[in-house]
């Protein structure tokens, strides 16, 4: 039997997260289909809440066991973006199982631990530039992780001028890449954030794998 799970992020670069739901579904034997709608092709455009997205994903048809649902708790408790995406499923698709993905304040928070993927992303794996990033805990009291990511990959790459200002423009790839490199036995198991996301998605894939 295959699992099917629909995920669902706030934007494209969060795709980045498939592979390691894949790699924990690989772990434990269960074979899996996971779909990403491209949202962005619909038309009428589709809002940017969560209720908004499971919505349009009803309407494209296809049926699942799971929802995958990536929300960053920005400057709130994370729990109120669990309940958020707890409370849209109720109401969108009641008969749906889902797990939220909560970074805290975002995304990027897990990406600044990994110095060593930051510049093979950079484009210069050999650099010594020092980038000064957070250790440990401390990534998750940036208080603004994305425009640090941003900042850290333009000072790793050591480009000038024109060149750094078109490396500039490629961010979101930038980003897609870093999270598909995560290691995910890396700096980023020590985030609180993190863990659960393992621990709730390897406990939700247990449950289909029965």
């Amino acid at each position: 039997m295959t699992a099917r799970i629909l995920f669902i992020g706030e934007g494209s670069s969060d795709n980045g997260l498939v592979p390691h739901i894949e790699s924990i579904a690989a772990r434990k034997e269960l074979d899996i289909s996971i779909t990403v709608p491209d949202f962005g092709l619909l038309r009428p455009t589709t809002g940017h809440s969560v209720p908004d997205k499971l919505r349009a994903a009803r309407t494209l048809g296809g049926t699942y066991d799971l929802a995958v649902v990536q929300r960053d708790a920005d400057r709130g408790p994370a729990q109120d973006r669990k309940d958020e995406i707890k409370d849209a499923v109720l109401a969108e698709w009641p008969s749906l199982q889902h797990v939220a993905v909560v970074p805290v304040r975002m995304l990027e928070a897990w990406l600044l631990l990994d110095e060593a993927c930051l510049r093979q992303v950079a484009e210069n794996p050999r650099g010594r530039v020092s980038l000064d990033l957070p250790k440990g805990a401390a990534a998750e009291r940036i208080a603004d992780p994305k425009q640090l990511l941003k900042d850290s990959l333009a000072r790793a790459s050591e480009y000038k001028g024109r060149r750094l200002t078109q490396f500039q423009k490629r961010f979101a790839q930038h980003r897609l890449r870093m999270l598909e490199l995560l290691d995910p036995e890396g700096p980023v198991t020590c985030l609180p954030s993190w863990q659960e996301f393992i621990k709730d998605l390897d406990d939700a894939l247990e449950i289909l794998s029965e």
